[in-house]
């Protein structure tokens, strides 16, 4: 029998990492873990690696890049390691001290170098570096929790380490995308007690958190292997949510109990080698100090029954109304966004097969590299539907070809200096930009649906048009049509809809909502929203579902009142369809 979690099992290294798949619960484990070190005296601080954090709505408060105190508890300090500000930050100081010195065209020149992705993603490491390898900040804490961004993300951020070291010593022209290298040749030694930290089980454990179900295992076990082959060997496994029925009568409880028993069967080898322990579902959310520290001393505790306002559910769509709404107004380029592990490529894939099962042509994409949209399928479609996915390694070969063809007969030292330029880890940024660029362009002669990444990259997606346009420019001479295009057509509302996808909880309603406002200053409306996995759309009568359905009733109004024009709400689904012929049964029945 697996253990139930205690803070206890992990407290023996100073670096705490939580990772795992978008919405397992990391920054609610990885926030109760941290409350709960902080109160038995010991000096904790809480970190976001994720652009996307919602730190700031678990403790209700405003965070920074600066470590703060956490209102209510002693002990506790948090921060968000914001990439843009970091990015802010590091170019002032590599640009400034050439400001007045030299020509005005050579330092514009300069912050043309470093005002692309990889000056966002190396100033954030720099932040991260400072707390792994500066002896000053242990003598601060005994703990540092790092509260890591999708899985994807995180391979990224912790294998930096080693990527950036082997990018510097492979350099020999002294310049790249990040400008002149000096500056970061001085840190290598920062970067080298980094990856020692990291690697050291005396000093680092990698905390993966997973829900009970298989993308939940596949993405847990991916991110735990890719991580041991950079030395991260020291791993504990936390099953997030495990459903333990109070009474088993009621069909959705027994449903929802059956699923979680299923994917604990076949959860993947890798993972049952690891040490592993429990954390039980609860029907209360995890914001503030007071849940928090209830996770571990009171998880059975169930919030107040409220009116259960069954007629608003009547006056929400679902999802086959929404699909008319969109084939009525003739929307060509329709994005699914929201929090990772809400539902993204579940909802745009039923929204494809709805649209082509009403005569549209449609194109279904992915810029989520974790996405799976073909497994969705099963190889099978209807008539009228594509299915593709932007895969990032195929768009950076096939970009890195055109920019040498483009370049043209090179000598040694040329060619040289641009396969170097080639290798850094912005190219493939820009690689995926281009190729998303182009599935948009398909909108002229049939709808396009993309599932999009997780929302921070989203967005540094989105607001990177004119970065890209210099870029481009820079490395083929040619600005594509499809590029010159693209965010005309996003700030079009009668061409393009974002469609922002939720969960009826506190976190991902509060970062759809900051997604909107975003979108909103960069010129995109995002007036349509659906609610994913709605136990209050199911009727349960199972005490502890049923205290859960009453806690979404809260969210629920706030999207269909205040945030949305139109709101869709799919009530929670015993089993996800796969297929088409089944997707087609759930979008027109």
């Amino acid at each position: 029998m697996t253990q139930t979690f205690q803070p206890a099992h992990v407290s023996r290294t100073p670096f705490l990492f939580f990772t795992g798949k978008g919405g397992v619960g990391k920054t609610s484990t990885a926030s109760a873990t941290a409350v709960a070190l902080a109160d038995t005296g010991k000096r904790v601080l809480l970190v976001s690696t994720d652009p996307a954090s919602n730190l700031q709505d678990v403790f209700g408060m405003e965070l920074t890049n600066e470590p703060q105190a956490v209102e209510g508890i002693q002990n506790l300090f948090a921060c968000n390691l914001d990439p843009e500000e970091a990015a802010r930050t590091y170019r002032d100081s590599v640009v400034g001290p050439y400001r007045g010195k030299l020509p005005e065209a050579v330092v514009n020149q300069m912050e043309e170098q470093l005002s692309g992705a990889c000056t966002v993603e190396i100033a954030a490491f720099d932040e991260f570096t400072k707390l792994l390898a500066d002896e000053r900040v242990m003598d601060d804490y005994d703990h540092i929790l790092f509260d890591t961004a999708p899985t994807g993300h995180t391979l990224r951020l912790l294998k930096l380490p080693t990527a950036w070291s082997g990018f510097l010593d492979e350099s020999t022209h002294g310049a790249s995308c990040l400008g002149p290298l000096a500056g970061l040749d001085a840190k290598k030694d920062l970067y080298a007690k980094t990856v020692q930290a990291l690697s050291d089980s005396n000093q680092t454990t990698l905390v993966l958190v997973a829900r009970p179900d298989t993308a939940s295992f596949k993405e847990a076990a991916r991110a735990s292997q890719e991580l041991q082959t950079i030395g991260i060997v020291n791993q504990v496994l936390i099953l997030n949510g495990v459903y333990s029925p109070v009474q088993n009568e009621d069909k959705v409880s027994v449903a929802f109990a059956h699923q979680h028993e299923l994917a604990l069967i076949e959860m993947p080898a890798h993972l049952k080698s690891l040490p592993a322990y429990t954390l039980p579902f609860v029907a209360f959310s995890l914001t503030g100090i007071a849940n928090l520290r209830r996770l571990f001393n009171e998880p059975k505790w169930r919030p107040e029954a409220s009116e259960n306002a069954d007629h608003q559910l009547a006056e929400m769509d679902s999802l086959k109304d929404m699909v008319e709404h969109y084939s009525t107004q003739n929307t060509r380029v329709i994005l699914t966004m929201g929090k990772g592990g809400v539902g993204k490529t579940t909802v745009a894939s039923l929204l494809a097969v709805g649209l082509a099962e009403k005569g549209h042509h449609v194109h279904l994409t992915t810029t989520d590299p974790a996405a799976h949209l073909a497994d969705r399928f099963e190889g099978t479609g209807g008539d009228n539907l594509t299915v593709s996915q932007i895969d990032p390694e195929l768009q950076v070969e096939s970009y890195k070809a055109q920019v040498m063809e483009a370049a043209g007969p090179l000598d040694d030292e040329a060619r040289a200096y641009l396969e170097e330029d080639l290798r850094s880890p912005c190219t493939e940024e820009i690689a995926v930009f281009r190729a998303f660029a182009e599935v948009v362009a398909k909108a002229d002669k049939e709808i396009v649906i993309i599932d999009t990444a997780p929302t921070g990259h989203t967005l540094l997606l989105l607001d990177a048009t004119q970065t890209y346009h210099k870029e481009l420019e820079r490395s083929t001479g040619e600005i594509p049509e499809s590029v010159q295009n693209l965010l005309p057509r996003l700030r079009n509302p009668k061409e393009t809809d974002v469609l922002l996808v939720t969960l009826s909880e506190a976190t991902p309603v509060f970062e759809a909502a900051r997604l909107q406002e975003d979108l909103k200053r960069a010129g995109i409306q995002a007036q349509n929203w659906v609610i994913n996995q709605s136990l209050a759309g199911t009727g349960t009568a199972e005490a502890l579902l049923q205290a859960k359905a009453y806690s979404e009733w809260p969210w629920i109004q706030k999207v269909s009142s205040e945030l949305a024009e139109r709101t869709a709400l799919i009530p929670w689904q015993a089993q996800d369809s796969i297929g088409y012929d089944k997707m087609k049964q759930l979008v027109t029945k």
